[in-house]
């Protein structure tokens, strides 16, 4: 398991971690969401060992992970700009990572270029994004960890090989109980994998839960209302729209509450929609009284 609590990180006067809290239970695939500067690659870099915490305790499986080899040994770590020698090929690379993890799988290595081929002699550099992309997902997987933290993993791959490496990495969840922590900005397909959510804004976390959990606790309704007819106020509403006679409504609260109380109004026209997880990360944060340009219900 993997626990932040009240974590602290400033860089100068800029407080990037505010106090921040997050559980990822174990071999749970656990999307990070945010906007640019909520604090994600800062918390990433904490998960991998890189920063040390002002204040706080970050602890994987109740050890810290600064300067804790026993532990940094079970994660690895994916960022969005991948590191190498600049002279080195992609077998100098998986030779390096085979020295330093000791649970370095080879022929499993060897069996993931089946899936993601590369010319090994290749060198680094020379290879696109996506290239240097499915490169160090074979590193990765190859180490066999127990914890994968991936910061914008995908980016750069085509639609076939984005396939190809989430089946990889959920067969890893499925067949060891990895858990995975994955930043992205990508909410649609992060909505197809993950089965936990944060939401982090402003260095701290705004809310974090299952995505079941999430999902079930908002909800867009359509609806036409007699003439005179007003809706009850005890209603949570986060955003409300119109387009002629049809009533637009973001709401907190279960589906099957909220149509049993709206029903009371005699509606002339009533249709729930579930939201998605692009539409539930705009609207927790429009709560936070946030600028949204652009509000598509």
């Amino acid at each position: 398991m993997i626990e932040a609590r009240n974590l602290v990180k400033s860089f100068e006067q800029t407080r990037a971690l505010d106090g921040l809290t997050l559980t990822v239970p174990d071999g749970a695939v656990y999307g990070l969401v945010g906007p640019n500067g909520a604090g994600k690659s800062t918390l990433i870099r904490h998960l991998t060992g890189i920063y040390r915490q002002d204040e706080g305790e970050l602890l994987i499986n109740g050890e810290p992970v600064y300067e804790n080899p026993a532990v940094k040994k079970t994660i690895a770590g994916i960022p969005d700009e991948i590191p190498y020698w600049s002279q080195a090929t992609v077998d100098d690379m998986m030779r390096f990572y085979a020295s330093v993890y000791p649970g370095f799988d080879r022929p499993y290595y060897e069996n993931l270029g089946k899936a993601l081929e590369l010319d090994g002699k290749r060198m680094m550099r020379k290879l696109s994004k996506g290239q240097q992309k499915m490169a160090a997902f074979r590193f990765a997987l190859a180490q066999r960890p127990d914890i994968l933290v991936l910061d914008e993993p995908l980016d750069g791959l085509d639609p076939v090989n984005r396939r190809t490496v989430w089946g990889l990495i959920l067969g890893d969840v499925a067949e060891r109980g990895t858990s995975v922590l994955v930043s992205s900005h990508n909410l649609r397909e992060l909505e197809d994998v993950c089965d936990h959510v944060g939401i982090m804004n402003r260095g701290k976390m705004l809310l974090e839960r299952s995505l079941s959990e999430l999902q079930e606790n908002m909800v867009k309704i359509q609806l036409v209302l007699p003439d005179g007819a007003e809706l009850p106020e005890s209603l949570n509403v986060l955003h409300e729209g119109q387009t002629g006679r049809v009533r637009q409504l973001i709401l907190r609260g279960r589906a099957e509450e909220l149509s049993a109380e709206i029903a009371a109004c005699e509606p002339l026209f009533m249709d729930m929609l579930p939201l998605t997880l692009e539409e539930i990360f705009i609207y927790e944060l429009g709560g936070m009284e946030h600028e949204i340009k652009s509000l598509v219900l």
